[in-house]
């Protein structure tokens, strides 16, 4: 681990990767919490706990995947030179905003510099800089920017997830890891599927894993699968209660947003549609 540096919000110092249990906000582990060693354990941990609490707990000091521990800690030890003053979390990323959310985000994974720094999943880049401003247009959020853990930003109705909860090189897991990964997912949106009615997909990516996830729970997902594009629909019955619609998005990266591809009013018009489909908007 590093030196200690000031944490951005609090001024709390804290080494890089940050320790469980000491005091980085919104940290949901403490020292005792279960370590996940290998994908085994994954599955034994996720089945077994009992909440959100425990999940986001495991799911934050996992150690599962050789290459991206290696990877997310050394981007945390090493850190981008504009972020040099700053403690990096340098952990896996748990799931964050409402508990019982009827809109459900699925992106793919935490940036190395964005994430993987601020402890809270889509922030500290230019990417969740437009995620969190198209939030906030529609309702969803109540600021129009979060940039780290501690910040004040509260989700309405929402919730967020990454399929990957470590930061990946070039932002491409391996199928292994993301299988790896896989059943935090799916614990997570068995504990929220009661209230979610409503997830908006990121990319590609975020659409095949929440299909891969409703299947996994049971949901009768139409096979072949839907096609993802971006204002795709498609509507999944549940087991019991009431079906989940899937919204497609392209993510916004810089790839897409500097080109044109994804523009603010065509984010804003999905975010809509699942917000008011999620009651969390009137129609």
């Amino acid at each position: 681990m590093s030196d200690l540096l000031p944490h951005p919000v609090t001024g709390q110092p804290f080494p890089s990767p940050v320790p469980p249990g000491t005091g980085w906000p919104d940290d949901p582990a403490t020292p005792q919490t279960p370590v996940a060693a290998d994908a085994a354990e994954v599955a034994r941990l996720a089945a077994s706990v009992d909440g959100l609490a425990a999940l986001d707990a495991a799911v934050s000091v996992c150690r599962a995947c050789p290459r991206l521990v290696e990877w997310r800690e050394d981007v945390a030890a090493c850190k981008r030179a504009s972020f040099a003053d700053q403690p990096y979390w340098g952990r896996p990323i748990a799931g964050w905003g409402d508990p019982r959310p009827s809109v459900l985000v699925v992106g793919l994974a935490p940036a190395a510099n964005g994430g993987n720094r601020t402890g809270r999943i889509f922030t500290g880049d230019r990417s969740g800089d437009w995620l969190f401003a198209a939030l906030h247009r529609v309702g969803l959020a109540g600021q129009p920017h979060s940039v780290h853990a501690g910040d004040g930003q509260r989700l309405i109705g929402t919730r967020m997830v990454a399929t990957v909860r470590c930061a990946p090189p070039d932002n491409r897991p391996t199928v292994t890891e993301r299988d790896t990964c896989a059943p935090w997912l799916v614990r997570e949106v068995a504990l929220v599927a009661p209230w979610v009615r409503a997830v908006v997909c990121l990319g590609s990516y975020g659409w095949d894993a929440a299909l891969r996830t409703f299947r996994a729970l049971e949901y009768d997902v139409p096979r072949p699968n839907p096609r993802f594009g971006h204002g795709a629909e498609a509507v999944i019955d549940a087991p019991t209660g009431q079906p989940v619609t899937l919204f497609g998005s392209y993510h916004p990266s810089q790839q897409n947003t500097f080109t044109g591809r994804l523009t603010e009013p065509m984010l804003d018009a999905v975010l809509r549609r699942a917000a008011v489909l999620g009651g969390v908007l009137e129609g």
